[in-house]
């Protein structure tokens, strides 16, 4: 997960003891009710604390029945699970316990006036209608989190006391020698916000201890995430960024009283473009004075490595001339100076890779632990765009981005390939050179793929992130059309008649942009939960701060829309240019998703049927808005295949 949880098939929870001899799993018991031989964290309601060692089970703790919490977090926000150095503790998050409702027996004739309106009372204290908060997408029914202790030698679980009441506590971790714990805390005044994909939310890093004391050791109107704690105790990192803007943005990474690496407004060539991405649990280096992180730099994620003695920042992959053959690299963790790296590339499944952090001005000694099972005939390139002259963003001159091109190596029986341009969502995200299964699925099938990293796009530096703030729906949809007309430039191979465009959230912001704009370029086109009129969207949505800053206005908390702000969000969504569209729609809609409202899909689908435009819309009504479930995902994409081979 983000936060480099080791999780098993089963969605458990894993991790290792302070000194690595034991493992502790938290899990979800099944319950009395049939669910359809899956697990699924939601719906069980016996948590379980399981501690193994080498022989066998070491201790088993039904949570529940201790009635001290509600369901354990295991998400990538708030979760964690942390060993005290002694290993007798374990530290994580849950839901506060609530109250029981208490019911009034209308019927008991025995209750005084008095008493029944001391009981009225009482109930509506605890009233079970009264509105409760959560933390959006991805976090429905996660409003008050509490951090927790259980102490493996006697059994017995406590929560924390001492955390401000105005914030929300996670990633929770022991400090040296136990007596407390560090964890950043959630600002959730006047009210919550998203926090899934949004690391631009008030937050601080606090230090609590066992007594209830609790300091804040951050500074103000800051965002704060993944501490690490180095193995000597010494030296707490974190990552720290800005309140609002962009909801993913380049970060700084933070010692307590001063920054290890900064924020990167415009990397220069070969060298580290920020960081955009959580810490690895294990990150640190054996003498706690290095620390490994993997981030996105321009088309890539490349593996990197700061000194805190001097501050100085290296790669650690291999040569650039070996890039090609192992793609982008991902940190698992680092374990006594080993290194533990996921590589994969557009034509490689994901292999590890192992190496020990070098001695200074050394190289890594890189070892695959095992070849990649399958790998695909696919040829694959990495794109540098430039935008035209006209198009140049006059606040952040200069800027380019890319794209990486996928294609099959022997089209079957044709002269020349279709192509499917593919846009990610975000808008600050990014489409690295890795393994990505939609993408080969399309180029198994004979489709040459077109993933396009705009302006925007993380792994290009903080300018160009902000460059894209109030351009959204022109800035963005233009360099997509760019990099479209370079491929076909450089690769005459690609067939222009049969171009198709697909994406998700923001990337279906901007097909659904592209084929309204350019009715006569596209065939066809796919788009998962897309925005289509922003202006619809501002109530409905869990990150309203978003809705105002994409289009170039500031947000605060006690925000009242204007005429204005309504009428730059209309102009600049998609629903403008339905009455142009042509090429056929393809819409795939969770009707549980909270960040853009299927409704959003739904305008359009009206538009479209209205003016008898060939559209065709699928709902999930369990899913949300990654369509992240595993029937969907299939579902999404042979629904898409079906569609671009009918069209293209």
């Amino acid at each position: 997960s983000d936060c480099g949880f080791n999780t098993d098939k089963y969605g458990c929870l894993k991790f290792p003891f302070a000194s690595g001899r034991f493992i502790s799993t938290c899990k979800c018991q099944r319950n009395s009710i049939p669910v359809l031989n899956r697990w699924h964290l939601c719906s069980l309601t016996d948590a379980l604390l399981e501690v193994r060692q080498e022989k066998g089970l070491r201790k088993c703790l039904n949570l529940s029945a201790v009635n001290k919490h509600g369901r354990v977090y295991d998400d990538a926000q708030f979760g964690c699970l942390s060993w005290s150095q002694c290993e007798n503790k374990l530290l994580y998050v849950a839901e506060k316990l609530k109250r029981t409702v208490s019911i009034i027996p209308f019927n008991d004739t025995s209750l005084t006036l008095t008493a029944l309106v001391c009981r009225c009372v009482t109930v509506t204290k605890q009233d079970r209608s009264v509105y409760c908060e959560d933390w959006g997408e991805t976090l429905t029914n996660k409003s008050v989190p509490v951090v927790c202790v259980v102490n493996l030698q006697c059994g017995s679980v406590s929560v924390l006391q001492g955390v401000p009441l105005d914030v929300s506590p996670g990633q929770a971790l022991w400090a040296r020698g136990g007596q407390s714990v560090f964890l950043v805390g959630w600002y959730h005044e006047p009210f919550r916000l998203g926090l899934r994909f949004c690391s631009n939310r008030r937050s601080a890093l606090f230090k609590l201890d066992l007594d209830g004391n609790c300091e804040c050791l951050s500074g103000d109107n800051l965002s704060v995430s993944c501490p690490r704690l180095s193995p000597d105790g010494s030296t707490l990192i974190y990552l720290q960024g800005r309140v609002f803007g962009p909801h993913n943005q380049c970060l700084s990474l933070s010692k307590r009283t001063s920054t290890l690496l900064d924020v990167v407004n415009r990397p220069q060539t070969g060298q580290c473009a920020g960081v955009y991405e959580a810490l690895p649990a294990c990150c640190w280096s054996a003498d706690s004075q290095r620390v490994v992180f993997s981030s996105a730099r321009r088309n890539w994620k490349d593996l990197f490595m700061v000194d805190r003695r001097s501050n100085k920042v290296t790669s650690l992959c291999d040569s650039l001339s070996d890039l090609p053959a192992y793609g982008s690299w991902r940190l698992l963790t680092v374990q006594e100076d080993l290194m533990v790296v996921c590589c994969s590339s557009p034509n490689t499944p994901p292999t590890l890779r192992v190496g020990f952090l070098p001695p200074a001005g050394g190289a890594v000694s890189w070892q695959t632990l095992q070849p990649p099972v399958l790998t695909f005939d696919f040829q694959w390139t990495v794109l540098d765009v430039t935008p035209p002259p006209e198009e140049d963003n006059t606040h952040y001159p200069g800027l380019d981005f890319g794209a990486v091109l996928v294609k099959p190596s022997r089209p079957p029986n044709e002269n020349k390939t279709p192509l499917v341009v593919s846009v990610h969502g975000g808008p600050h995200s990014q489409f690295p050179a890795e393994w990505n299964c939609t993408t080969a699925g399309l180029a198994k099938l004979g489709f040459a793929v077109l993933m396009v990293n705009y302006r925007g796009s993380t792994g290009f530096g903080q300018d160009g992130i902000l460059s894209l703030i109030g351009r959204i729906g022109s800035q963005d949809v233009k360099d997509v059309q760019a990099a479209v007309a370079a491929a076909l430039q450089r690769d005459v191979s690609l067939d222009p008649d049969r171009l198709a465009v697909i994406g998700g959230s923001h990337g279906g912001f901007l097909s659904c942009h592209l084929v309204g704009q350019y009715p006569e370029f596209y065939r066809a086109c796919a788009a998962r939960n897309p925005v289509i009129n922003a202006a619809t969207l501002l109530g409905t949505s869990d990150i309203v701060d978003w809705r105002y800053t994409s289009v170039g206005f500031p947000y605060s908390y006690d925000q009242i829309p204007t005429a204005e702000a309504l009428a730059a969000m209309l102009e600049r969504s998609p629903i403008t240019h339905a009455a142009q569209i042509k090429a056929p729609v393809l819409l795939m809609l969770g009707g549980r998703d909270r960040r853009v409202s299927p409704h959003q899909g739904l305008e359009l689908y009206k538009a479209l049927k209205s003016r008898a435009s060939p559209v065709r819309l699928l709902w999930f009504p369990d899913d949300g808005h990654s369509l992240s479930r595993v029937d969907t995902q299939a579902d999404c994409f042979l629904n898409t295949v079906l569609w671009l081979h009918q069209h293209l």
